[in-house]
């Protein structure tokens, strides 16, 4: 079986806007920045209300997802590894479920505790607990006899018991881990599951864009095509190799390759979303 075409295949699966994994209800703040006047603060003489609104969103957008790949994606990372182990127990994977939920709980807690105010926690854990049921109740298949059946079934008991741990409060289930989880489970190699989990925050803030009639969905995607494209690429290229620290050694000293929040604006403007007098996202 081609390999590529299975991993892209899945790629299409994720990707798809339909997917029930409750992004739609969120904005990441971006409501919140347009409620307050930021959008029109590009404008000039010279520009139309269109144009600075179109050049504030790119703004936030940039502003965003460098905040976002630098404190998200070294959990999307560490706990992609933390499954790849997992599923690298050749014939017994049953006897790393435990060390495994050791390290995602891991993960999920520490997440918790940098993650600085509590419409982003919200957002976070009602996302990442939808991943995980989209996995066993979408993505998982009954096994059979093989090897591939068993793995399979293996990482279905992971991650139901994950799910289950969620439900019953004894974990977060935040939005990056899961990621990583789901991401894994599935095939997806690790840099494509960053580029994936990076393109589809960008995507979300331009539907949030379209539903809040700031811009239109022509000029979304126009924008999805040529003014993110080089943002998301950079910042997976600059951030790709970060990591939360808890899968090295605790003597490894490289606190620039750990998890950080680099927009304290956007976390007070998300802070303020639930004391808007209206609001149609949740974040």
């Amino acid at each position: 079986m081609d390999t590529d075409f299975d991993e892209t295949y899945v790629l299409l699966l994720l990707a798809d806007s339909n997917l029930p994994t409750g992004s739609f209800v969120a904005s990441s703040g971006f409501e919140s920045y347009e409620t307050h006047g930021f959008l029109s603060l590009l404008s000039t003489s010279n520009a139309g209300k269109g144009r600075a609104v179109t050049a504030g969103t790119v703004a936030f957008i940039q502003d965003s997802l460098h905040t976002y790949a630098r404190s998200a994606l070294p959990f999307v990372s560490d706990a992609h590894r933390t499954v790849d182990a997992f599923k690298n127990l050749k014939g017994k994977p049953d006897i790393g479920h435990d060390a495994t939920i050791k390290k995602l709980l891991e993960l999920d807690e520490l997440y918790e505790t940098m993650t600085l105010n509590h419409v982003a926690k919200r957002a976070s854990k009602a996302q990442g607990v939808a991943l995980l049921t989209l996995y066993t109740k979408g993505f998982a298949r009954p096994s059979g006899p093989s090897d591939e059946d068993h793995l399979l079934k293996s990482l279905t008991v992971l991650i139901d018991r994950l799910k289950l741990m969620v439900r019953g409060e004894e974990t977060h289930g935040h939005l990056p881990m899961c990621w990583g989880v789901l991401t894994s489970a599935l095939g997806i190699s690790l840099l494509r599951a960053q580029h994936l989990f990076l393109f589809l925050h960008a995507r979300s803030l331009l539907s949030s864009a379209v539903r809040l009639n700031t811009i239109g969905p022509y000029s979304s995607q126009q924008l999805l095509l040529h003014s993110v494209r080089p943002l998301v690429e950079e910042e997976v290229s600059q951030n790709k190799n970060m990591h939360t620290g808890i899968l090295m050694d605790m003597h490894h000293n490289d606190a620039d390759n750990r998890p950080a929040t680099t927009w304290p604006l956007g976390e007070i403007l998300a802070v303020r979303h639930d004391l808007q007098h209206s609001r149609i996202f949740n974040s």
